[in-house]
């Protein structure tokens, strides 16, 4: 999966519809290979994100779990150690 692609499940607050637009747009980016699609291929680029945002608020809508919310702030600081311990070992 995209590294960029940031869990949405389970958050407080809950992920809001831009970033859930946002996951979406970098799946498509990844799965289409491009960054940025020709004008050939912009409508079938826009509506595969438009779909995969719209499939993705309803998964979400729906998901159930018993574990308590996840701390948005507790979980960019276990990323940011994440990234030093991987910068570190690169060393």
């Amino acid at each position: 999966m995209c590294r960029n692609i940031k869990p949405l499940n389970n958050l407080a607050p809950p992920a809001t519809s831009d970033e859930v637009a946002d996951a979406a747009l970098q799946y498509v980016r990844k799965i289409a290979g491009t960054r940025k699609p020709s004008q050939a291929n912009q409508e079938a680029f826009d509506r595969a994100v438009a779909e995969i945002t719209a499939s993705t608020e309803k998964l979400l809508d729906t998901l159930i779990t018993k574990a308590p919310p996840r701390d948005r702030e507790t979980e960019a600081a276990k990323a940011r150690a994440r990234y030093q311990a991987r910068m570190a070992a690169a060393s």
